[in-house]
């Protein structure tokens, strides 16, 4: 029959008098929970202390370098995921009262201490802040959520396409696995004369102006679209909107257009400053425009050069943003995957995909697993296909 091991709790004790460390010490060591304790005397000492481990803080109040709050201040700031009880040989309710409001997760006065007490004392100070930092990770987490879902509502749109002979998979990864939403965003649009208007872009940086700048660019895309705008003058309106909204000068997106026709047969690209798409049919091969214009809100308007492509018969067209690409290399060299290392994978990834979207999480996985974590960069993948 094995025996449980019970865990030590770690304990620093925080006390100039040399009497009082004694029979603080001496009193934890009979407790029937098992504890480690480390002893300091200033308040210097016990900073250089706190991070080895540490689970509770026993903090006298009248230190050499410390008095009064002070010290526990400096703890909790050092510290702050660290239960603290304070201990004094007064008996002054309104300090207990002001230690904890500070942060102590309890007040004991030095004279009333047993072993019973202050072992036990310990030991719910350690659980009582483990619950609230879980509840506060919890409380977050929530936020971060909530956040998210309102940014999600504008910034990732729902594809107004209605056609039969199209199916597409769109899928977004926030940069290094945060829950906030960044400046990348994508749209596609159904027009009546049976064309496909596309558009993905990336604002630069992460947070929320990116985000916010984003939505913008993405709403005023799709309201120029369903207004009947040429598609040659869709960017120069795009950089106007850029140029009123940004909140400083040095933001700039980059952005893909595209115009699947009516027939399926051909698509027309534009590019500001973006990675090319990905042509997927019997090969893989980027279908890049061969003099791409500046991103958007960098330099004068124009420059953004159509290109017409044909399409096979049976095909498909990845569009995506350079956080897919930023990762480590798939072979695990030091250099980047690259938008050749985007090319060598697909094939694979296609052959066994049961589906446009399993293929779309094939590649998040993918750049995931050669990153060895989470990609730094938010990550945006529109994917269509002809049936």
């Amino acid at each position: 029959m094995s025996i449980a091991t019970e865990v030590i709790t770690r304990v620093l004790l925080v006390e100039d008098d040399p009497g009082d460390a004694l029979l603080t010490t001496e009193l934890l060591g009979e407790a029937a929970h098992p504890f480690a304790v480390r002893s300091a005397s200033k308040l210097s000492e016990a900073l250089e202390h706190l991070h080895g481990g540490v689970e509770c803080v026993l903090l006298d109040l009248g230190l050499p370098d410390a008095t009064g709050l002070d010290a526990l201040d400096q703890i909790l700031t050092a510290a702050p995921g660290v239960a603290v009880i304070v201990l004094t040989g007064r008996a002054d309710h309104d300090l207990a009262l002001a230690a904890v409001a500070r942060g102590a997760q309890d007040y004991l006065r030095k004279g009333q201490l047993d072993t019973e007490l202050l072992s036990r004392s310990v030991r719910y100070a350690v659980e009582r802040k483990r619950s609230e930092d879980a509840a506060r990770r919890l409380l977050a987490n929530e936020l971060l959520a909530a956040e998210s879902a309102r940014l999600e509502r504008g910034l990732l749109a729902r594809p107004m396409l209605d056609t039969s002979d199209l199916a597409a998979a769109t899928r977004y990864r926030s940069g290094g696995g945060s829950l906030l939403l960044g400046g990348d965003f994508y749209d596609a649009i159904e027009l009546a004369d049976g064309s496909v208007r596309i558009i993905i872009g990336d604002v630069a940086g992460h947070g929320a102006d990116e985000a916010a700048i984003g939505v913008a660019l993405r709403i005023a895309w799709r309201g120029l679209v369903l207004a009947g705008l040429p598609a040659e003058a869709v960017f120069t309106s795009l950089q106007a909107v850029l140029d009123a909204e940004r909140p400083h000068e040095a933001m700039f997106a980059t952005a893909c257009d595209a115009t699947i026709a009516p027939d399926r047969r051909s698509v027309v690209l534009r590019v500001a400053g973006h990675p090319p798409p990905l042509l997927i049919a019997d090969e893989v091969r980027t279908v890049a425009v061969r003099e791409p214009g500046p991103p958007l809100g960098v330099g004068a308007d124009g420059g953004w050069d159509a290109r017409a492509i044909t399409l096979p018969a049976r095909w498909s067209l990845l569009f995506y943003t350079d956080g897919i690409i930023e990762g480590r290399s798939i072979d695990g060299a030091n250099g980047r995957l690259g938008i050749p290392g985007l090319v060598r994978a697909v094939p694979a990834l296609a052959s066994r995909a049961r589906d446009l979207g399993e293929l779309l999480d094939e590649l998040l996985a993918l750049a995931e697993q050669c990153n060895g974590g989470p990609v730094a960069d938010d990550i945006a993948l529109f994917l269509i296909s002809a049936r």
